[in-house]
């Protein structure tokens, strides 16, 4: 077996291993595995046995090109290695069994066409608008290869004698069994490698809806998005062939231009794994192209639908590596979940087209995000007639909040609040607040972008009046506490007011409702002044209050060890291991029913502190809350690419990409054409990854006591700037080159350091690199 030891239980049900892993069967005796996702490394050694054998594997994942980041398929890369002295004849194989549809209809055969050899595996009896119709293939461009379309028996034992004893290979006689085995021979000199690719592709064209049925009983359904791309698996397997030098070579691109960053190790790993749940059940890209996910999936489903705003708020990879598919996600949202008034249902109905209705409370933390988001979707891609299309629905998504939330429009959130949590804050907190604040100021500059400057104003003065009332009433000299207003849900209708009623009172706190956190230091108090901080959007409170703040939540929630620590909900960190609490109570006043996740640990609010620290210049801290997070998966205990909350591949943790722009100190506007970076490491040497709407590639910085050299490179697409925004100080002499060509250039004060500010606007095409000193 092309595979190392069973780790793990060995006791399945009390029958033994089991027999899911290879169990039983010879393996290697050494493995190690890298991942630096998109690539995935595995080595394979054994004293006793002749060859090694390290796999490469790798799903097509490059930057700005969605279509080809979409292809359902796997390309598997073995390179067999003669570590013997003698020649040896070496046969790989791979096996796949047919589990489509039901069992009497399914079909292997053996294909070679367009340049590949192959196992399709089908279910013609299936209708085409079934959710069981679909296909599989196996293939490789390898032209020696040979294929056993269907084994003799299904049982291992009998496929293992046959390759053992069979005298004319592979079998002529027809196999009955579901599996089939797709294999290449070589012939291997001492010390003699060789590479075999396999190429495993799928296509289910109809997805099932997890719940709603039509009138016969059958699942709604639609099709993938790239069932209109491909008709069935040899379809895909046959452009992933073609094409497969390119897809490669642009995945390596982006892989190598990521992992040749300066950033801490830990760092590198905690983004990149987390780019893996793009590609898991978690998320789909519907008939037309429109990105949607779950929050996460199960071992057999996706689990809690709708592209949920207040769970994807955390989110912060997608909208830069794949900038078309965010801005699909909050078109497809607003559409479908809005209503006239502004509510917006914070989990979007499917098929797309469905109406969401009001029957639950709409989310203020995730109704806020995606008002921010227009304004960074807008700053990364730069496209006003986009803007304008979704601009009235933007201003119903804001305005919205002034109806229940904020309904005396003082720019603070006195109303009943559903969120995250799943339940609904009372009264005043800076965590709706700070999102709303920034929503606020992030509105009020697309408005006045716009030539809405009654309404930029308005939206100015209301989120001054918020943050003078948070850091006046709300901050206690360490963090900021909720008010709780038991009477928040009065406004709301009848139907929303019963569910909160519904909660109970709290029996501590007797004029409370149930779940509110009062004089608690909650983890995620400063949301909006993250996104603020990732935006350039400025300070929303105090900024000794924010650092503080944060100080505090380091302080009082992180727990380098949680043996000692109490949490009878959900335990996803553990034992002598490190965590973030959501929320702690420092000063005492815990309420009698908290909000129940409170004494969980959750990474993608880890991720959200730790690079708020970082911009702060709390690297340090910021870095053990990421290590903490990696430590507990590594492979051990937990999959490193698998961070789980509810459910595998969690999207909150896509707030890792949050870490990376932290330490770089990474900014852009394209409306501006204006690229910043103030890195927070290695800042004498310091390389990372960049990407925008435009084109994606790497920086970097080389800096002595006489000059100081940057380059930005544009690996993929196209890149114009007009300004180049440094933390470099007290330097004024400056030069710049285009692939050896001088370019006019000047240095002036930046807010917060050089703006090297080009005569004209430069544009940095694929393959070119712009080079400045100063002096």
């Amino acid at each position: 077996m092309l595979q190392g030891p069973k780790c793990g239980s060995l006791n399945k049900g009390g029958g033994g291993a089991g027999h899911d892993a290879g169990e039983g069967l010879p393996h290697f005796r050494e493995v190690a595995f890298r991942g630096e996702f998109p690539i995935a490394h595995v080595a394979l050694r054994d004293r006793s046995f002749p060859v090694e054998a390290d796999l490469t594997a790798v799903s097509p994942f490059i930057p700005l090109n969605d279509a080809d980041s979409s292809i359902p398929a796997a390309v598997l890369t073995y390179e067999i290695r003669n570590r013997s002295k003698q020649a040896l004849k070496v046969s790989v194989m791979g096996n796949l069994t047919n589990d489509i549809g039901k069992a009497e209809g399914r079909t292997n055969k053996a294909r070679r066409a367009d340049g590949l050899q192959g196992l399709e595996l089908s279910n013609p009896g299936e209708g085409d608008d079934d959710p069981q119709c679909g296909s599989m293939v196996l293939a490789t461009p390898t032209g020696s290869a040979w294929v056993w379309p269907s084994w003799h028996d299904g049982r291992v034992l009998k496929f293992w004698e046959a390759v053992a004893w069979e005298k004319k290979w592979p079998p002529v006689r027809k196999g009955q069994s579901h599996t089939g085995t797709l294999g290449v021979d070589m012939e291997l000199e001492p010390g003699e490698a060789a590479t075999v690719t396999f190429i495993l592709a799928w296509h289910f064209p109809n997805y099932p809806h997890w719940r709603a049925c039509c009138d016969d009983g059958q699942p709604v359904t639609w099709k993938n998005w790239y069932a209109t791309k491909w008709r069935d698996a040899w379809a895909v397997a046959r452009y992933a062939g073609k094409h497969l030098p390119r897809l490669t070579a642009e995945t390596m691109q982006f892989h190598d231009a990521l992992f040749a960053s300066t950033l801490p190790t830990v760092a590198l790993d905690a983004i990149s794994s987390q780019l893996s749940i793009l590609c898991t059940n978690t998320c789909l890209r519907l008939t037309d192209g429109t990105f949607y996910g779950f929050e996460g999936c199960t071992d057999g489903s996706g689990c809690c639908e709708g592209s949920c705003t207040h769970v994807w708020n955390y989110a912060q990879a997608l909208p830069y590596l794949f900038p078309a598919l965010q801005r699909s996600m909050r078109e497809a949202d607003w559409a479908n979940s809005m209503q006239d008034d502004g509510f917006v249902c914070f989990r979007m109905p499917l098929p797309l087209g469905t109406k969401a209705g009001t029957d639950f409370h709409p989310a203020a933390d995730g109704q806020m995000g995606t008002v921010i988001q227009v304004y960074r979707e807008w700053l990364v891609s730069g496209d006003d007639d986009w803007l304008r299309t979704i601009w009235p629905q933007c201003v119903k998504a804001l305005e919205f909040a002034w109806k229940y939330w904020d309904a005396d429009r003082d720019g603070v959130m006195e109303g009943m609040q559903h969120n995250t949590y799943d339940m609904e804050f009372y009264g005043a907190n800076t965590m709706m607040g700070s999102l709303y604040l920034a929503a606020l100021t992030a509105a009020g500059r697309l408005a006045e972008h716009l030539g809405e400057s009654e309404r930029a104003a308005e939206y100015r003065e209301l989120a001054e009046r918020g943050r003078r009332f948070s850091d006046e009433k709300l901050f206690n000299g360490e963090y900021y506490e909720q008010i709780v207003n038991p009477s928040a849900h009065e406004p709301w209708p009848e139907d929303l007011r019963k569910r909160a009623i519904d909660h109970g009172v709290d029996d501590k706190f007797d004029t409370w409702p149930r779940w509110q956190f009062g004089k608690g230091c909650l983890s995620d108090q400063l949301l909006g002044q993250w996104y603020a901080e990732m935006l350039g959007l400025g300070k929303l409170y105090d900024s000794e209050h924010i650092r503080e703040t944060l100080q505090s939540i380091f302080r009082h929630n992180w727990r380098p060890d949680l043996s000692e620590h109490f949490c009878s909900l959900r335990v996803y960190a553990l034992n002598d291991e490190a965590g973030l609490l959501i929320a702690s109570w420092p000063r005492g006043e815990r309420p009698g029913y908290a909000f129940w996740f409170a004494d969980e640990v959750w990474c993608g609010i880890e991720y959200q502190v730790a690079s708020h620290l970082i911009y702060e210049g709390f690297v340090a801290e910021g870095l053990a809350i990421v290590k903490g997070v990696r430590d507990r998966h590594t492979g051990q205990q937990r999959n490193p690419w698998n961070e789980f909350e509810c459910g595998h591949h969690y999207a909150r943790s896509l707030a890792s990409y949050s870490v990376l722009l932290a330490l770089s100190g990474f900014s852009y506007s394209a409306p501006e054409q204006r690229l910043g970076m103030a890195p927070r490491v290695s800042t004498d040497d310091f390389r990372t990854f960049f990407c925008v709407a435009d084109g994606w590639g790497s920086y970097a910085q080389s800096i002595s006591k006489k000059q100081a050299k940057l380059s930005v490179e544009v690996i993929q697409g196209a890149l114009t700037l007009q300004a180049l925004d440094t933390a470099l100080e007290g330097r004024a002499k400056v030069s710049a080159r285009l692939d050896g060509k001088a370019v006019t250039v000047e240095a002036v004060a930046g807010e917060k350091g050089l703006r090297l500010q080009f005569a004209r606007p430069v544009t940095i095409g694929a393959g070119q690199t712009l080079s400045v000193s100063v002096r």
